[in-house]
């Protein structure tokens, strides 16, 4: 190939189609539990509802849930992952070793969020939350009192979600999306000293936690017995009133360890009792939420 501008417009023209193929066939899993929220700005201000809006009857004068005045604020961060293409394999036409090169660049591109919403889960038992304590903590202020959203255990953790809502358990906000970029100019330092040509990905966005009240974690062991008291944990949580706030779980997040015990609690239709009463019985948690195995939280 000889190179000259046209020649590497062809070349950009060629990595752009593979790139983009390759991140429109690779699958994600962070729209699952978290809310995407376009920004507008390099810091976005969210002022989450502390005790959740409820219909009532009206009488005498509406009764206003408004916004907590504090700032919960979240600022985007840049990301990026950068490949060097030698001058000698453009001119030899050996572009084809690029190819599974550019599509790795846009598989890990796309799943990058994935990545952060798995670093997030697992750091929300020593990170804070929008009202100052952990996001998966035993003591949420709730009205005159505290609520948990934390199980025990210190062993692999696995988490309980309710995604039905709008306002999800975890939130990716979206500065700039995903592009593909190039540096191959030939007045360029690295293509006139080390006659290297750069492609790389960026884009602008950040994760951070939602409403502590849609997730439960746990590092118990995940058997049935646990699975039920995270259930009722967040099926019985209440605004500042006392009033339900209809928590309906309906996702179970595990790493790849915990899958085998997952499945059983949540696809098995028979369980074996235990080892004094014996027999088999109908599994009553089957269905009752979905699975959602993460490679990440391994």
């Amino acid at each position: 190939m000889i190179i000259n501008a046209e020649g590497l417009a062809r070349l950009y023209t060629a990595f752009s189609a593979v790139f983009n193929a390759a991140y429109q066939e690779t699958p994600t899993w962070h729209e699952r539990v978290a809310m995407t929220v376009p920004a507008t700005t390099r810091i976005m201000d969210y002022k989450f509802l502390l005790d959740f809006p409820m219909v009532r009857e009206w009488i005498g004068d509406r009764q206003i849930s408004s916004l907590e005045p504090q700032a919960y604020q979240i600022e985007s961060k840049d990301w990026e992952a950068t490949i060097e293409v030698e001058r000698n394999d453009i001119e030899d036409d050996q572009l084809g070793l690029y190819n599974p090169i550019v599509a790795a660049l846009a598989q890990e591109a796309k799943r990058h969020p994935d990545q952060l919403m798995a670093d997030l889960m697992l750091g929300g038992f020593a990170t804070t939350c929008y009202d100052g304590q952990f996001f998966f903590d035993t003591d949420h202020p709730v009205g005159s009192g505290a609520a948990s959203n934390l199980g025990g255990g210190t062993g692999t953790p696995w988490f309980l979600l309710d995604t039905s809502r709008a306002i999800k358990p975890f939130i990716f906000q979206l500065r700039r999306g995903v592009q593909l970029v190039r540096m191959d100019g030939q007045e360029d330092e690295q293509v006139f000293m080390r006659k290297k040509y750069r492609y790389g990905v960026d884009y602008r966005g950040a994760a951070a936690y939602g409403l502590w009240q849609m997730a439960y974690a746990s590092k118990e062991a995940l058997s049935a017995t646990n699975y039920a008291g995270a259930r009722a944990t967040m099926m019985s949580l209440t605004n500042a009133e006392g009033r339900p706030l209809g928590i309906r779980p309906n996702l179970l997040v595990v790493g790849p360890s915990l899958e085998a015990q997952a499945r059983e609690i949540l696809q098995a239709q028979f369980i074996i009792g235990d080892p004094v009463g014996g027999g088999i019985m109908k599994n009553i948690w089957q269905g009752t939420a979905d699975l959602l195995v993460v490679p990440e939280l391994g």
